[in-house]
């Protein structure tokens, strides 16, 4: 982008899960995923209107591995809503693993979204869970806000990331992917393949240094 961003009363900045298992040292950690908190902390002084949201699964999650004997972590299996890729158990409600990153530092984000509490379904976007069909009321936040344009950053670009820009472009904001500011697990190439995606469906792709 040319043009640096200066966003405005109709911009929102949802930062995904940037979460104790999610950070190294955590159950599910993505490599180097404590970097964005620095990041993020920066730009979400630059809005107004701050989402944060928290992966929140209940024990024994139909997503974790340990849920189907015989599976393991990253195998993948059929649900009754599509494919499924299993998880170590991770984020479960209340755990020190699915709190808040503690130098995460954003005191003035006024709804904090907690998404995959449903025993049976995962939920990576959010805005709609994987069935597709259950939503979170995200969308129906942000546009009693008129929010118009969505800033996405946080953890993990190949899948929460991905799959909330790509729900906020289906629901007819403009959407907005902070690159340096989300990190990646990055499995069989699923990087490539979530960024290819977001630019078929016109999500956009910037960085922190693009901001005013």
């Amino acid at each position: 982008m040319a043009d640096k961003l200066t966003p405005g009363a109709k911009d929102a900045l949802v930062v995904v899960d940037v979460q104790n298992d999610f950070c190294p040292g955590g159950r599910l950690a993505v490599q180097k995923g404590d970097e964005v908190v620095p990041v993020v902390n920066e730009l979400a002084k630059r809005f107004e209107i701050v989402v944060l949201t928290q992966d929140w699964h209940p024990p024994g999650h139909r997503s974790f591995a340990t849920s189907h004997p015989g599976s393991k972590p990253f195998d993948s299996i059929k649900l009754p809503y599509g494919e499924q890729v299993l998880w170590p158990d991770h984020c479960v409600q209340g755990s020190d693993g699915a709190a808040l990153h503690k130098d995460l530092a954003v005191p003035h984000a006024q709804l904090v979204l907690r998404k995959g509490w449903r025993k049976d379904v995962d939920s990576y976007s959010a805005f709609l869970e994987a069935d597709r069909k259950s939503r979170t009321g995200l969308e129906g936040y942000l546009d009693e806000r008129g929010v118009k344009r969505v800033f996405v950053c946080g953890l993990a670009t190949d899948f929460c990331v991905a799959w909330t820009a790509l729900d906020a472009r289906k629901l007819k904001f403009e959407s907005v992917v902070i690159e340096d500011a989300c990190r990646a697990i990055d499995m069989q190439g699923s990087l490539a393949a979530a960024w290819e995606k977001m630019k078929k469906a016109g999500v956009a792709r910037v960085q922190s240094g693009d901001f005013t």
